[in-house]
C-alpha cells in the first residue's frame, strides 16, 4: 500500500473518531458554558452547606471504596493471570457481573443481602461504590500481570527469592500502571454512582444525590451549579491522578 492510500485510510478513521470526541466534548462544553454567564449560583452552590457535606461525603466514600477495591482485586487480578484453576470462567464471570447489573438492581440486591446494616450508613454507600468499581480493577490488574514476562519471574525464584517477594519486587512494579489505571477508573465509577445509591442509602447525602434532588426538586437550572462543581472535580482529580501514574509508573 502506497503512502497516499495510508493517509487515505487513516484520514477516513480520523473523522470518524472525531465524532465521538465531539459528541462526548460538546455536553460538557455546554454544561461549562451555560455556566459561566451564571457565576452568581456557582458562588451560591459553593456556600450551600448541603452541597459542601455532600461533595465531602462523596470524596470520603469513593476513597474508601477505592482503598478496598484495590486490596482486594490486585490479588484476584493476579490469580486470573497466573493461574489455571477449576471453574476459573465462572470467576472472570462473577467479576464481569457488576458491570453489567442495572444499578437500581444492585442496590435492592444490597438491601436484601445485609439488610438494614446498610440502610442509610456509610457503610451502604461505600459497599455500592465497591460493588459497581472492583470489576475495573480486577480486570486492568490481571491485564498488567499477564503483560510481566515469566521468564523474570522464574529467574528471581532461580535466584532464592519467595513468591511473595517476587510479587512485590518484580511482578508488581511491572503491572503498576495497569492497576494504578484500574484503581483511577474504579474511582471514577465510584463517583458516577447515583442510582444504586438512592436506593441504599439516601443519607448520608452525597453530591450524586443532591444533584438529582436539586434537579427534581428546583428544576435544571438549580442543579446545574452542582453538577459542574462535581464535573470540575471530577476532572480535575482524573488529570491529577492521571499525572501521578505517569510519574510513579517511570520511576518504577
Amino acid at each position: 500500500m502506497n503512502k497516499s492510500k495510508r493517509d487515505y485510510f487513516d484520514y477516513l478513521f480520523a473523522g470518524i473518531g472525531s465524532v465521538l470526541i465531539a459528541y462526548v466534548l460538546y455536553p460538557i462544553l455546554t454544561l461549562f458554558g451555560e455556566q459561566i454567564v451564571d457565576i452568581g449560583s456557582l458562588l451560591k452552590a459553593f456556600r450551600d452547606e448541603v452541597v459542601l457535606e455532600a461533595l465531602r461525603n462523596t470524596l470520603f466514600t469513593s476513597l474508601i471504596s477505592t482503598f478496598l477495591a484495590l486490596i482486594l482485586g490486585v490479588p484476584l487480578g493476579y490469580l486470573l493471570a497466573k493461574r489455571e484453576f477449576k471453574g476459573k470462567a465462572l470467576v472472570q464471570g462473577i467479576v464481569d457481573l457488576p458491570v453489567v447489573i442495572p444499578h437500581s438492581v444492585v442496590g435492592i440486591m444490597l438491601l436484601l443481602a445485609f439488610s438494614r446494616r446498610i440502610l442509610d450508613s456509610y457503610t451502604g454507600i461505600i459497599m455500592v461504590m465497591l460493588f459497581v468499581s472492583v470489576s475495573f480493577v480486577v480486570n486492568s490488574s490481571r491485564d498488567g500481570f499477564l503483560a510481566v514476562d515469566p521468564k523474570l519471574e522464574y529467574v528471581a525464584r532461580s535466584l532464592g527469592a519467595s513468591k511473595i517477594r517476587v510479587f512485590f519486587t518484580v511482578s508488581l512494579p511491572i503491572a503498576f500502571h495497569s492497576i494504578a489505571t484500574g484503581g483511577v477508573m474504579a474511582w471514577a465509577r465510584a463517583v458516577s454512582e447515583v442510582g444504586a445509591i438512592m436506593v441504599v442509602a439516601y443519607y448520608p447525602k452525597t453530591a450524586q444525590v443532591v444533584v438529582m434532588e436539586y434537579f427534581n426538586n428546583y428544576g435544571l437550572a438549580a442543579s446545574r451549579p452542582i453538577a459542574v462543581i462535581l464535573m470540575g472535580l471530577s476532572l480535575g482529580a482524573f488529570a491529577l491522578l492521571r499525572a501521578l501514574i505517569g510519574r510513579l509508573s517511570k520511576s518504577a
